[in-house]
């Protein structure tokens, strides 16, 4: 085989992987200790770590970081931790190490940052881009235990805003948890009232828990309508008005046909802002007080 062909190989083997090959694929080839040396001296493969390299021009990227890992790693390694929130997107793309998750065994590599765990699940590991990474909910408890309450919240929000998770998701990977850390960290997150998918309805839980008032059910349905927030004995709606969500005519028109149709059944609609959550929630709860107890009393 000549040795443009071969080269021709690598080039397409490597554009499959993120532009990586190891060794053992480098010896599949025909390609000798020698001959993959000669490469790596040439800057043809550069080398990411023991056993792993880099085709051609070298373009690093976290998903190349990624998959580098864990083909130095080995059979049976997993993304995980802080770099495998990065790649889902609910958390920043961090620096430094790469984490993995390894089953039953020590890695030593530099650049790597390997957990060892004596198994796991199928459920804990999905296949992303061709990369193994834990499932979305076993990387939140993975995080737990070093992530403040409001980091850990900002996570679980995140990864229910790109539907990665579910409540049910976080309830099954705690029942086999154990007693291992970080699960009383994610169950506090689940267990309160709103497991909702956004930071105005936690802002709005804690707001209502101060001021003693009692919490409306979340992404509920009334008058054949899905709502942001009920009230359902008081027949009380509070909605939540966002420029990313109310920008276009149409969101706007099918709006207030909403409100209208709430109020057609005796609803009150109130409407709030992020704005106000934040600024003013001393008014937007005087507001809702008010509103309740008038809805209390019958008035």
């Amino acid at each position: 085989m000549s040795l443009v062909h071969v080269d021709r190989l690598i080039a397409v083997v490597a554009a499959e992987q993120d532009s990586l090959i190891t060794w053992h694929q480098l010896q599949a080839l025909g390609l000798g200790r020698g001959a993959i040396e000669h490469r790596v001296r040439c800057a043809r493969l550069h080398q990411i770590h023991v056993g792993v390299f880099c085709c051609g021009v070298r373009v690093d990227s976290p998903w190349m970081r990624g998959r580098a890992a864990v083909f130095a790693a080995g059979a049976g390694s997993v993304v995980s931790h802080e770099r495998c929130c990065g790649l889902l997107g609910i958390r920043p793309h961090p620096r430094g190490p790469v984490d993995i998750t390894v089953v039953g065994r020590r890695v030593r590599q530099a650049g790597i940052r390997a957990h060892r765990v004596a198994r796991l699940a199928p459920d804990d590991v999905r296949l992303v881009r061709g990369i193994p990474l834990t499932s979305p909910a076993r990387t939140l408890l993975d995080m737990a235990p070093s992530l403040t309450p409001s980091e850990l919240a900002d996570a679980v929000e995140q990864a229910q805003v790109k539907r990665l998770v579910t409540k049910r998701d976080i309830a099954r990977i705690l029942e086999r948890a154990g007693a291992r850390a970080g699960v009383r960290a994610l169950r506090a997150v689940l267990d309160e009232p709103a497991f909702t998918r956004s930071r105005a309805e936690r802002r709005l839980v804690s707001l209502l828990r101060a001021a003693k008032l009692p919490q409306p059910v979340f992404n509920a349905f009334a008058e054949g309508y899905e709502v942001d927030a009920l009230w359902r004995h008081e027949r009380v709606v509070l909605e939540f008005d966002s420029y990313a969500f109310h920008a276009t005519k149409a969101a706007f028109v099918r709006d207030r046909e909403k409100s209208a149709a709430l109020e057609r059944g005796r609803h009150v609609v109130l409407r709030t802002t992020w704005h106000e959550l934040t600024k003013e929630s001393h008014a937007l709860i005087a507001r809702t007080a008010e509103v309740l107890a008038r809805a209390a009393d019958g008035t």
